[in-house]
């Protein structure tokens, strides 16, 4: 049952690993419920490093968050902060739209205390 009832947004950041632990936290204290963190490799020109003639793929975090919308910019705002994201080299976040959402149909509201 896709449950197209609620105004959900997808937050993404790509952080520099051993990062993201930090960041989350800052946007749990923004009103985040939870996240979803997984490792990646980036692939950008300037992300392998030279080494002893070896080139050094760099590792990321990639940090997941389904918030309300309207929780979607004071999370976003916590989370740059804590990744320092405005500054160069650091990382990226951005949010999307939701419009089929399965699986959390026994919560009409993400603001829910374990």
């Amino acid at each position: 049952m896709v449950d197209n009832s609620l105004d959900i947004r997808c937050i993404v950041a790509v952080v520099e690993r051993g990062k993201a632990e930090n960041v989350v936290k800052a946007a749990k204290k923004a009103g985040a419920t939870g996240a979803t963190v997984f490792y990646a490799r980036g692939m950008g020109e300037k992300e392998a490093k030279k080494f002893l003639d070896m080139h050094i793929e760099s590792s990321k975090e990639i940090i997941m968050i389904l918030s309300e919308a309207s929780k979607k910019d004071n999370i976003i705002a916590a989370m740059t902060e804590a990744g320092k994201l405005n500054d160069p080299g650091t990382g990226i976040i951005f949010s999307v739209q939701i419009d089929d959402l399965i699986g959390l149909h026994h919560r009409k509201n993400l603001n829910y205390e374990n």
